[in-house]
């Protein structure tokens, strides 16, 4: 089904990297206990960065809402769908030599269920003056972390109704997680064709 990464297999002869990305994400959610996540192959790769997508594709984690719905709205998303989206900080950690933030977003960080929505919601979240970049971190133990941009889901009344309603379960969310992923991951692409 798919020959050697290569980076010019648009062809049907080989997976592309884009390809190869999509499905190594795919994978990785089902390995956490995540959903299977059907993959649709067929992303062509670029043979230069003419034509990227310019920086700010994505949210910037030191803004708030209206920042987050302008960014994901842009790309045709629901506030369900950011919400749900969003869901996906339950897993890893941020790095501060990588993004200038530092810590889990939850105690589960290599599990994929709705504990990004729990935590958020069973915390008092504090600003974290260790940290030179604004962030919180939970008052209980001091360990956790949340950007401006998460907590914004707290203070919108529009967002904060689908925190409360993936808090309450892992199943929903994991399926308007799935429709929303692979919406972002078949944006701006053409001719997909699943796995047979």
């Amino acid at each position: 089904k798919s020959g050697s990464a290569n980076p010019n297999a648009t062809n049907g002869k080989g997976i592309s990297y884009a390809d190869l990305w999509v499905l190594a994400a795919f994978t990785a959610i089902s390995v956490m206990s995540g959903p299977e996540i059907p993959f649709k192959w067929g992303r062509v790769d670029a043979k230069d960065d003419t034509g990227s997508s310019p920086d700010g594709r994505l949210p910037n984690a030191s803004l708030t809402q209206d920042h987050v719905r302008c960014v994901f709205g842009r790309m045709g998303f629901s506030d369900e769908e950011t919400v749900a989206l969003i869901g996906a900080h339950a897993v890893g950690e941020c790095h501060k030599e990588f993004s200038g933030y530092v810590g889990p977003w939850t105690f589960e960080k290599y599990g994929f269920g709705n504990q990004f929505y729990t935590t958020l919601l069973e915390n008092e979240w504090v600003v974290n003056p260790k940290e030179p970049v604004l962030q919180f971190t939970d008052l209980a133990t001091k360990t956790l972390l949340m950007l401006p941009g998460d907590i914004a889901f707290l203070i919108d009344p529009k967002y904060r109704k689908y925190v409360d309603t993936f808090a309450k379960g892992t199943d929903l969310w994991q399926k308007k997680f799935t429709a929303a992923f692979t919406k972002m991951m078949e944006f701006n692409t053409k001719d997909l064709r699943p796995v047979s």
